[in-house]
């Protein structure tokens, strides 16, 4: 690995003694200190990765300004050149900042996980508010390090877990909070992702490499990863299953499926995490896993156990479960055991629904009030942008969703470790295993940050 790598593990492991816990509640209302718009104004924006996932951004935040595109393969970012033919556009974002930096007041990041890191992290340097599909970011180092600066910072921040901004989500901790479930030890979760290849080797270019199309630059979209032919096996979206690039069917579906249960049950860092999976190799993600999280009590709340299932895999029927119930009827969902009652919701938490129907019914005339504040629109962009103009931060702002996806990330070392693993949140390292803190963090190509 390059010794010009920006972070090193060492450093890393040795002055990070930032906390691990993930915010319970919608932080302070905190005025930018970037160079955002006065209020009730339109923002600036500059889209990076416009193909793709970041078609979304582009069509869901009309009512602002773009004032730049950035994106390696023209033909993916054709749809949104063609709607906004007078915005700028770029291939290197480093470029796009250099000449655009002072036309620019907030930033969308839909690249592939491995630059989320090094375009969020040169965006809050530069004091631009930030948006960042999920996982926030590719390792755990970087979950830490950018959460941490974006909060010096001062800069408004959003992650795209969508589900965040959704009522089902506020219902859900509403629910947990007032005990409706009683206590809870027990949470399970599946995905039937991934559907992209998984559990693969290199590709085979014994006998050609294939050619780069001209529509893209190879070199950019490889960015910090390390330097190798051209194939498109890893592009466009199957980049998600191989761990230079992505982050597999985990990674990708856990910060949606995960994310109103581990928000209402205020968890902390893990102590343990155990996986097992199907045909995981070096490169690749498996074509299934189990990862079991353990999470330790927090105040009055006991501790839990939370079973992750994906590739198919589903949790084993209980007898307590309710025959005749779709539980998985989405192909992807959580269900929460509580001591009084249970509860399933869908993939982006927004149908949470108390089960036996029966027990729905009974608790239904007394299910606590409305008591947390509600996002105004179900547009996850559209409310990270508000959250701009009006200086304050979004739900899922960094603060919570940098641990959020953390403790996401800890269950892939889990799976690439083959094994249960002890984490020792406060120093950021697995204590039984020390090969496995390598995949905490990575190095990165020089010349990207």
């Amino acid at each position: 690995m390059s010794t010009d790598s920006v972070l090193s593990r060492r450093s890393f492991l040795q002055k990070s003694t930032l906390a691990s816990a993930a915010a319970t509640a919608f932080p302070a209302i905190m005025k930018s200190q970037g160079s955002g718009p006065s209020p009730n104004s339109k923002i600036n924006l500059a889209i990076v990765g416009c193909g793709g996932q970041g078609r979304n951004p582009v069509r869901n935040l009309t009512m602002h300004t773009f004032a730049a595109f950035c994106d390696v393969d023209d033909e993916r970012a054709a749809e949104s050149y063609t709607a906004h033919p007078d915005v700028p556009r770029f291939r290197d974002y480093r470029e796009m900042f250099a000449k655009m930096g002072d036309k620019i007041d907030a930033v969308v990041i839909s690249t592939p996980d491995h630059m989320h890191f090094p375009i969020a992290m040169t965006a809050v340097k530069l004091g631009k508010h930030v948006y960042v599909e999920k996982p926030l970011t590719h390792t755990v180092e970087e979950a830490r390090l950018l959460t941490e600066a974006a909060r010096k910072a001062g800069v408004i921040t959003q992650m795209g877990n969508q589900g965040h901004s959704n009522e089902g989500t506020r219902i859900t901790k509403e629910w947990i909070q007032a005990g409706v479930l009683g206590e809870i030890r027990e949470v399970y979760s599946w995905t039937n992702r991934p559907i992209w290849p998984q559990g693969v080797g290199l590709p085979d270019h014994s006998k050609a490499i294939p050619v780069v199309p001209d529509t893209l630059d190879w070199d950019l979209w490889l960015g910090i990863a390390e330097n190798r032919p051209y194939d498109p096996a890893y592009l466009p979206f199957a980049w998600r299953g191989w761990w230079d690039f992505g982050t597999g069917a985990f990674g990708d579906m856990a910060c949606h499926i995960m994310d109103a249960t581990f928000w209402g049950l205020e968890l902390e860092s893990p102590t343990a995490i155990e996986a097992f999976s199907a045909k995981n190799t070096a490169h690749s993600g498996p074509t299934s896993s189990v990862v079991t999280y353990e999470f330790p009590a927090r105040g009055s709340m006991p501790a839990v156990t939370w079973k992750w299932c994906d590739g198919g895999l589903t949790p084993t029927f209980r007898p307590d479960w309710e025959d005749g119930r779709e539980y998985y009827r989405d192909g992807s969902g959580t269900v929460i055991v509580g001591s009084e009652a249970s509860m399933v919701n869908s993939t982006y938490n927004s149908s949470p629904r108390i089960f036996p129907e029966t027990k729905m019914r009974k608790l239904a005339p007394s299910l606590p009030p409305k008591t947390l504040p509600r996002v105004e629109t179900s547009n996850h962009y559209e409310a990270w942008a508000n959250a701009i103009v009006d200086g304050r931060q979004p739900a899922s702002n960094f603060d919570y969703a940098g641990p959020f996806t953390e403790t996401v990330l800890l269950g892939n070392a889990a799976i690439r470790a083959n094994r249960r693993l002890d984490f020792d949140a406060k120093n950021v390292r697995f204590t039984n295993y020390e090969p496995a803190n390598n995949y905490l963090t990575k190095s990165y190509r020089p010349g990207f940050m």
